[in-house]
């Protein structure tokens, strides 16, 4: 590991040193690319620079306390011994996680899918709850939340809703919230106090970029027409909807949401990049199936994930048995407790993986 984390420091000090060349401001790309690496090695340079700060502690202390006979000086080397022995077991673990292998996708936008699932318009109703509940976190994040298509139904329920999330990290943390969601409460309409389970389902998928997934145009058919629903004058008037139809996958691309008939355009070719992106990475979840089975789920939309029941204010994460009793925070958008522990588990487990092969 510490051979890795010399060539680190080595590669960060020749960057750093990249970055104060005239040359390299003049280049946007490169310094665009340069400066992305600083962001990325920083945090495993500052620990490993606080390492070999401790070793150096260690190593003068113990120097002291052979050398030193004055017992109030002998007490504070003892001191700084112990200290240093305690932070460097914490940075061994910081940087064994720090220099886990990082998710290529970790950095990318991402475009979320909602759909309604069992349990008809009250599906619809939870779904909508779902989506409002990512926007609250994507703004708690600082992130841009940009609505790519929409199916609503009158009673302020979503049959479907797909968006894009763009922000530093956005991946990272909501590839965690594939899978079913599960909501059990007494719908508005049910006049016997009956609790109800429906479910929405959630899909995330990386925002794939045109370098990511290359679109045979001779695949696609592209259908122009007249945007439904309410709208302001453009909106009925031209044809200003988009539909694609991928004919080797099957998949259909519905954009309304814009005036313009290019710039629906532009958003339904997104979607169907990230769509085309997101069944290669399934392809490939499922090669690995065997080494993925005990980590934690960050794909498959048919996994069961999380519970909210009403009633009981109580949210529970299935996949590493977390309850946590403030429902209403966490469907105003305080996510960052549950995000946080499915990392944590995820990384704990990468880290046994990786003990074993040492």
């Amino acid at each position: 590991m510490f051979d890795r984390l010399d060539d680190t420091l080595m590669r960060y000090e020749e960057m750093m040193n990249q970055l104060s060349e005239p040359d390299v401001a003049n280049d946007p790309e490169r310094f665009k690319r340069l400066m992305k690496e600083q962001s990325d090695l920083t945090p495993i340079v500052e620990a490993y620079k606080e390492y070999k700060q401790c070793k150096q502690n260690v190593e003068d202390s113990l120097a002291m306390l052979d050398e030193e006979s004055d017992e109030e000086m002998r007490e504070l080397a003892k001191e700084e011994l112990n200290e240093s022995k305690a932070r460097i077991e914490e940075l061994e673990q910081e940087l064994k996680v720090l220099l886990l292998p990082k998710d290529p996708n970790d950095d990318k936008n991402v475009i979320v899918e909602i759909r309604a699932g069992a349990g008809g318009d009250e599906a619809a109703l939870f779904a909508a709850e779902i989506y409002r509940m990512y926007v609250h976190y994507a703004e708690s994040q600082r992130w841009k939340v940009e609505t790519l298509e929409m199916e609503e139904i009158g009673i302020g329920g979503m049959k479907s809703v797909n968006f894009m999330i763009t922000g530093q990290g956005a991946y990272s943390k909501m590839k965690y919230e594939s899978g079913v969601h599960r909501v059990q409460r007494v719908p508005e309409t049910e006049s016997g106090g009956r609790i109800h389970t429906s479910t929405a389902t959630v899909a995330i998928m990386p925002e794939a970029e045109e370098v990511d997934v290359e679109i045979d145009m001779n695949d696609v058919r592209i259908d122009v027409m007249r945007a439904s629903g309410n709208g302001g004058q453009c909106v009925n008037t031209t044809d200003s909807a988009v539909r694609l139809t991928h004919n080797p996958t099957g998949i259909v691309i519905y954009s309304q949401t814009e005036k313009s008939q290019l710039q629906n355009k532009e958003k339904a070719f997104r979607l169907l990049r990230s769509k085309l992106l997101e069944i290669e990475i399934e392809k490939k979840h499922a090669e690995e199936a065997a080494l993925r089975k005990n980590q934690v789920g960050t794909g498959d939309r048919s996994e069961k994930i999380r519970t909210y029941n009403f009633p009981q204010g109580r949210c529970t994460e299935h996949r590493i048995k977390l309850t946590l009793y403030r429902l209403g925070d966490i469907m105003n958008g305080d996510l960052d407790e549950i995000i946080d522990s499915l990392i944590a588990a995820d990384q704990a487990v990468k880290l046994t993986k990786l003990n074993e092969q040492e």
